[in-house]
């Protein structure tokens, strides 16, 4: 199974740099057909260093960095192609907008675009596979359910796993030598199983809980196998201080400089808003906030009818054609920053909803209100990751946006919060929206 321990990132980490560097020296060497000399290495070597510091953060944001369920051994070339793209933009502008170095190395930065990109991707693609991989192991689940379906269907389809599946009917027999992962569901009311599984332990067995294996494996937690009790012992409403501090500390600086920096968007965006259908320009929709407060957000008006209570996908409420481009473009929801600043939202967080729509969710999706233990936010986990109904009442999509939801608030630090801002930076770029 080989999931990924707290040591692979800094192992990827440490790789990752010593290839970008190992990069520059065979650049150098094609460069000039000759091995390059320590002064000529070390000269480069400075410059370059600033390069790869950015580039690793590229990765970092392009989830390299991630556990390998979140990229696909058949997708990791295409990945590592588009952040190899945006560093390549990156590199190309610090050379030549920022003439602070003595050197200025146009085809040897040609060179080693080129070059770093087919040993990075042949590190990634065949070292760490390698390396990773492992020999062949036995997961027995003792438990079912959808998310047990939806772990083996991971591990017997994607090729960097190497295991064997069994369930509690198999045929266990020729476990003796072998003991298995045991994956078991401790929120399960049928503790039979436990019993004779406690035995297994002194055979050399691992245990692992169902919840703890799909977190780790996809991000989110397995709504329909968890119980009050697992908000017991997962969810803690405690003050985090350092985190609140440095949270409200964060929201003030960065909602403060985007929000000047945006300003001279405002006389341009108000004008098409007028010129289009001569409506009104601001709406502020009720949303519920953290511990259920109604909050007030201001938006730029995107739709024919303004606050329309939450009465979305009606007939007379259709999006306007100056709505389209603001909404694409998210430049609808610029005056949120100064929610932020005033503390109804944080820059990261679960999104707000409707009431209407809280009031319907509470009632089919069990835990719902969960997510309202802290403060919504621009952006979270879910926004990057989870399947957003917009517009509308979606209660499937809503059960995945919430299982990413309750990641966040188990697992709400201020590495997260981070993890979370860079990747909507580059959706936000990318153009494919939150």
């Amino acid at each position: 199974m080989k999931v990924q321990s707290p040591s692979q990132p800094l192992f990827l980490l440490i790789g990752d740099l010593f290839v970008l560097v190992f990069s520059l020296w065979v650049t150098l060497l094609i460069r000039y057909v000759n091995f390059p000399t320590s002064e000529a290495f070390v000269g480069h070597l400075l410059p370059f260093s600033f390069i790869f510091t950015i580039w690793l953060v590229v990765y970092f944001i392009y989830d390299l960095y991630g556990n390998q369920t979140t990229i696909f051994q058949k997708k990791l070339s295409a990945v590592i192609f588009n952040a190899h793209i945006i560093n390549s933009i990156i590199a190309l502008a610090f050379f030549y907008f920022i003439p602070y170095f003595s050197i200025t190395p146009k085809t040897t930065l040609f060179i080693f675009l080129a070059v770093s990109f087919l040993i990075f991707d042949w590190w990634r693609r065949q070292i760490v596979f390698t390396i990773w991989r492992g020999g062949l192991e036995t997961i027995l689940f003792s438990c079912d359910g959808p998310e047990v379906e939806e772990l083996v269907k991971e591990f017997t389809t994607n090729s960097w796993y190497r295991v064997k599946i069994l369930r509690k009917t198999s045929d266990m027999s020729g476990l003796v030598n072998n003991m298995p992962t045991v994956v078991i569901n401790t929120h399960d009311a049928n503790a039979e199983d436990f019993v004779s599984f406690y035995y297994m332990l002194f055979a050399g067995a691992k245990f692992v809980t169902l919840d703890s294996l799909y977190e780790t494996m996809f991000g989110r937690v397995p709504i329909s196998s968890i119980s009050e009790r697992w908000f017991l012992e997962s969810i803690s409403v405690q003050p985090k201080p350092i985190f609140q501090v440095w949270k409200r500390i964060t929201d003030m600086v960065v909602g403060s400089l985007v929000g000047l920096v945006s300003l001279p968007l405002y006389p341009f965006i108000m004008l098409a808003i007028k010129l289009d259908d001569g409506g009104e320009i601001f709406i502020s929709p009720e949303r519920v906030g953290e511990h259920n407060r109604p909050i007030r957000l201001f938006k730029f008006r995107t739709m024919t009818v303004g606050n329309d209570g939450g009465q979305w996908g009606t007939v007379a409420n259709q999006v306007t054609r100056v709505g389209a481009f603001l909404r694409k473009t998210r430049l609808d929801e610029l005056p949120q920053i100064w929610n932020v600043i005033r503390g109804d939202l944080s820059l990261v967080g679960p999104r707000p909803e409707f009431a209407p729509a809280v009031l319907q969710y509470t009632e089919e999706i069990k835990f719902y209100n969960i997510r309202h233990l802290v403060k919504p936010g621009l952006s979270g986990w879910a926004q990057i990751y989870g399947e957003q109904p917009h517009h509308g009442i979606g209660v499937e999509e809503t059960k995945n946006k919430l299982s990413y939801d309750l990641y966040y608030i188990k697992n709400r630090s201020i590495v997260l919060d981070i993890k979370i801002v860079l990747k909507t930076i580059r959706i936000l770029l990318s153009r494919s929206g939150i």
